[in-house]
């Protein structure tokens, strides 16, 4: 082969998976999208069951359309504190048996149709992926539904993932005629350097899926044997570690050991099949070993053996637990896990989901710091006071950690569905933290009265602690409404803080007259309207949320909502207002 002919190939070769690497990404984040938090919710029904693991593993591996990927994403829960690590052995080999698709849906490029049939014609990519990138564009470019325009990325993807192949079988095929390569294939009978290089050049590119299309491009030039092949297919299963072992980087021990576990896997098992491979052949000699490999026949291969290693050493997975101790050793009692690991931001379909959960945890501090507040306005108690100042100090850490971590999300290829999520989390987190500023303010005001030895009247207290029952219980509702998402509990919110509007004004009022008739000082009536404030500015932020939860619902707008409950048109809102009315009357 001359120079320039070299250089064509090496551009068509680079050209090619450049296509390939681009499809493959635009493919998977369309599939990623379509899954939506399905996956999340998927990994978090992880239990000890490893059929149901291996089967989840496969199955998001085959969604995500990326091993590597979705090692990382359990290198980022275990992190995080999402998973147990020892919950990732089953999915780590559900994902190796998940990522042999790409194989099969490769190997379409190598149908040769020499009977005229227009069926088996359709199923070559060249025939194929021209009308799917055009109906792709079509729903891209026409459609309204994320949802439809989800499903023209993935066709699109696809499309481009095939024209790459395409052009990598295109740019290997005059080296079938060429006799320099075929000496140079001569060395990859050696088994061992087989695995090394499969190795080596995943290693590299950090695509198996990469790897092993070029490796059926190759077949095509009908120079691959299966001698040859088989070995380069058990090195990429290992050279496809590196990604999740760059991802272990500064991450909690536990989260190393998801790398360890992955890595020990592949490598373990490829020693194991390699050596019974080498052997089988040396006592038996395979003739078929000889003959030429095929792209559908490394599809075969590749299956065969990420099946039979996952078979092997299933029974294992505990061992493999212990060996991920030993080669990571000691505890995590000294790191702090991030409420939510970085990793996550590549696959927003799991990261959002983490983002609400992680809310929800903040919710539930926020709750129990407003109601430890609110307890001690009938016995004052040093323990609590401290208590309440330490969680509001966690409680902003929350706020600073997930606004941070939302607004890098933000800033992904999103669905219209996610971006909204988001926009509902940002707002939620807000009212959560100023929830909890007005627990402190709360515990300011009645250190004061501990300090000065001052307190109130029979009848304030008895007045307080009827506005104390309805604050505890819209607290509840917003907290149980927005953790389960429920609009319908969102909607109890709005009367109730209205209601309590409306007790804040009769107790301020109550003062007055008793501040004239001189059964109160003007001392206690400055202290029992910081109380106040800070009691309404608690429900307002109770409202606020709420609200938030019944507009992106998207069953009705927040000023349509909002007019229809001034107006009196809301029926609902009004016989819940009278409800609560008669509930807490002074």
């Amino acid at each position: 082969m001359d120079v320039n002919a070299i250089f064509s190939m090496i551009v068509g070769l680079v050209g090619g998976l450049a296509f390939f690497l681009y499809g493959m990404t635009v493919m998977s984040n369309g599939l990623e999208k379509m899954a939506g938090g399905k996956l999340e919710r998927a990994l978090n029904t992880l239990t000890s069951s490893t059929t149901r693991g291996i089967l989840l593993g496969a199955g998001i591996t085959i969604a995500i359309q990326s091993s590597s990927a979705f090692t990382v994403m359990l290198v980022g829960l275990v992190n995080s504190g999402v998973m147990q690590f020892s919950q990732t052995v089953s999915a780590i080999m559900g994902s190796n048996i998940g990522t042999t698709l790409t194989a099969w849906l490769l190997s379409l490029a190598g149908i040769e149709d020499t009977s005229g049939n227009i069926f088996l014609s359709m199923l070559k990519p060249s025939n194929f992926s021209a009308v799917l990138a055009l109906i792709g564009v079509v729903m891209i470019m026409m459609s309204k539904s994320p949802k439809k325009r989800d499903i023209g990325s993935i066709l699109v993807g696809f499309a481009v993932l095939m024209f790459g192949m395409s052009l990598m079988g295109d740019a290997m095929e005059p080296l079938s005629e060429s006799e320099s390569f075929a000496q140079v294939l001569v060395m990859f009978n050696n088994p061992v350097i087989g695995v090394v290089v499969g190795a080596l050049f995943t290693g590299i590119i950090q695509s198996s899926a990469a790897s092993v299309a070029i490796l059926q491009s190759l077949a095509l030039t009908g120079n691959i044997t299966f001698a040859m092949a088989i070995p380069i297919i058990m090195g990429q299963n290992i050279g496809t570690c590196v990604t999740s072992l760059i991802s272990s980087i500064g991450v909690t021990k536990n989260a190393k050991r998801v790398a360890v576990i992955h890595i020990s896997f592949n490598i373990i098992g490829t020693f194991v099949i390699l050596v019974a491979y080498s052997l089988v052949d040396y006592l038996v000699s395979l003739a078929f070993l000889d003959t030429a490999i095929d792209a559908f026949g490394i599809a075969v291969v590749h299956s065969i053996f990420n099946v039979t290693t996952t078979l092997l050493l299933l029974p294992f997975g505990k061992l493999l637990i212990k060996l991920a101790e030993v080669v990571v050793k000691g505890d995590d009692k000294v790191v702090e896990a991030p409420l939510i690991d970085e990793r996550l931001l590549n696959t927003p379909s799991f990261a959002i989901p983490e983002c609400n959960n992680v809310t929800v945890d903040m919710a539930k501090l926020s709750v129990k710091t407003i109601k430890d507040a609110i307890s001690l306005v009938n016995k004052f108690d040093k323990k609590t006071a401290d208590s309440v100042y330490e969680l509001e100090s966690d409680i902003d850490k929350y706020e600073d950690q997930l606004g941070s971590y939302l607004v890098k999300l933000s800033s992904k290829d999103l669905t219209y569905s996610d971006s909204r999520q988001i926009s509902k989390l940002l707002r939620a987190i807000g009212d959560f933290e100023r929830i909890g500023d007005h627990a402190v303010n709360i515990v300011d005001t009645l250190t004061e009265m501990k300090e000065k030895k001052i307190s109130f009247s029979e009848q304030a207290n008895q007045e307080i602690g009827i506005l104390k029952f309805a604050l505890d219980e819209i607290i509840d509702i917003t907290y149980r409404a927005f953790s389960e998402n429920n609009v319908l509990a969102a909607a109890d919110v709005e009367p109730l803080e209205e209601r309590i509007d409306d007790l804040i004004l009769d107790i301020k009022t109550k003062h007055i007259d008793r501040l004239q008739n001189g059964a109160c000082t003007i001392e206690l009536g400055f202290v029992l309207s910081d109380l106040l404030t800070n009691f309404e500015r608690v429900s307002d932020h109770c409202s606020n949320i709420a609200v938030t939860l019944i507009d992106i619902s998207g069953e009705k707008g927040v000023h349509k909502y909002l007019d229809e409950v001034k107006s009196g048109i809301n029926t609902a809102f009004s016989e819940k207002y009278e409800m609560y009315k008669n509930k807490y009357s002074i």
